[in-house]
């Protein structure tokens, strides 16, 4: 009978720093940089450890994010352990703090979530490591199923993804999970084998969340009866996946005729089967950088834009957007500041408007714009319509009711209710797309400035700058 060899503590890690390199092989480029989201758990401890050991061999520089959420009253301590994990290593650290607030009907869970891959796209361009692993995969998979998911829910984490947001939707970042085919347990492992320390989160042991209470509760029993599950798990994920491509493929395809400028053509949304009409819709939204509404709601919204009569105008809130219907044609559009809501202006060159609807630009001219000189100890502002605003932009006419001004430009109505107008002492003195009043009009040789609204339009999936001092 051969003899065999048991294997050492330094043959485990050996491998697993091995397998990890071999994942990234077509990442780690000599004189690159890679990034780590280190939370101090074991799993991103153990990444960073089996990268730390590659770089001198691959020859490419190492950094580390770690993203404090400030939920846990040991949070700094945290932050603490990933700065001195990361001094001995000799891995550079950029430590971020974050605000977590909860919009309407979101968890705790996902509300984390969501502020912390902003971190990720702001903090970070290029690639991002995360140590999701098997275990993960899993659990992912069996949550999404019982919410209900379809196949882009249902498909997991992909093991490479390009994630832009629009708040820099000029920034790219690829997120790589390097771990994702490794289970906790080989994890856990290593990090003994190789003496590491790590911080454990006591919101772990919270069963009271739904993925804590999967991994305490459901896994083990599922275990018993079906201990490959995680691959197996893994397996449907990854068909799943397969299967939502095909779905951005088809509605891509369908997107040619019924998205035009970054708009949905409700006509070429009736031409298709009801199916393929949801499926385009959450294309859609999903390239506008909008998160798409439960199965029941988009069913909804379907049936309203199907029925829509022409001169009817359809609009549907979704989040920090809405969907506007009018004339057979679907936009998305920023919501309109909450009335009242103004900023002041106290001489800035560029001032963001209300309601994060773009920002104003201020420039100064001789002779032309609004009057300095007019505005000196008087609070100016801007801010959206109050009702009952009186207008005269040409001073060879009478003073007019902005209402009809609006009218009168032809001014859709998603966009009135969003123009940041210029009030001097709750006087109206400029409106975009109108003018500037008669009365604080600069005349010759008299310092002036003038004003231009540059609103971020949703168009083609992500936000675009641009002036809108004429008609779109």
């Amino acid at each position: 009978m051969a003899a065999t060899r048991k294997s050492s503590p330094s043959d485990s890690v050996a491998a697993l720093a091995a397998d990890v390199e071999i994942h990234l092989d077509s990442w780690l480029h000599p004189g690159g940089c890679v990034t780590v989201a280190l939370s101090g758990g074991v799993d991103s401890v153990v990444l960073l450890d089996c990268l730390a050991r590659a770089r001198s061999r691959r020859g490419f520089s190492l950094e580390a994010l770690h993203v404090n959420h400030g939920l846990s009253p040991r949070a700094g301590a945290w932050a603490a352990f990933c700065a001195e994990l990361c001094r001995a290593l000799d891995v550079a650290l950029r430590l971020v703090d974050v605000q977590v607030d909860r919009r309407r009907g979101e968890s705790l869970e996902a509300a984390a979530r969501r502020v912390r891959y902003s971190a990720f796209r702001q903090h970070v361009s290029g690639a991002l490591l995360l140590a999701h692993h098997l275990d993960d995969q899993a659990e992912t998979l069996l949550l999404q199923l019982l919410r209900g998911a379809g196949p882009r829910g249902a498909g997991g984490m992909p093991r490479v993804r390009e994630a832009r947001g629009r708040e820099n939707a000029m920034t790219s970042l690829t997120l790589l999970r390097p771990l994702l085919h490794v289970p906790r347990s080989r994890l856990e492992t290593y990090a003994r084998s190789a003496a590491l320390s790590w911080v454990e989160d006591e919101s772990n042991a919270d069963t009271g969340l739904d993925r804590n209470y999967l991994r305490a509760r459901v896994m083990p029993v599922i275990e018993e009866r079906f201990p490959g599950y995680r691959k197996t798990l893994a397996r449907s994920a990854g068909l799943l996946g397969e299967a939502s491509s095909l779905l951005d493929e088809l509605a891509a395809l369908d997107a040619a005729h019924a998205i035009r400028n970054g708009d949905l053509d409700v006509g070429g949304l009736r031409a298709l089967s009801e199916p393929r009409a949801r499926n385009l819709l959450r294309w859609f939204l999903r390239q506008s950088g909008v998160e798409a509404p439960s199965a029941r709601r988009l069913g909804e919204l379907i049936r309203q834009l199907m029925l829509a009569r022409e001169g009817r105008h359809v609009r549907v809130v979704l989040g920090e957007v809405e969907l506007c219907c009018d004339r057979g044609t679907a936009r998305l559009r920023p919501l309109a500041p909450v009335p009242g809501e103004t900023v002041e202006w106290r001489g800035e060159a560029l001032l963001a408007a209300p309601g994060g609807l773009g920002e104003v630009l201020f420039t100064p001219l001789e002779g032309q714009g609004i009057a300095i000189a007019r505005l000196c100890g008087h609070r100016v502002e801007l801010g959206p319509r109050r009702g009952g605003e009186r207008f005269q932009p040409d001073c060879r006419r009478p003073r007019r009711t902005l209402k009809n001004l609006l009218q009168e430009h032809r001014i859709e109505p998603w966009r009135r209710a969003r123009l940041p107008l210029l009030f001097c002492d709750g006087i109206l003195i400029w409106a975009p797309d109108i003018g500037i009043d008669c009365a604080w009009q600069a005349g010759p040789g008299e310092p002036g400035m003038s004003p231009e609204w540059r609103f971020a339009a949703m168009q083609g999936g992500v936000a675009q700058g641009g002036s809108l001092q004429s008609r779109d």
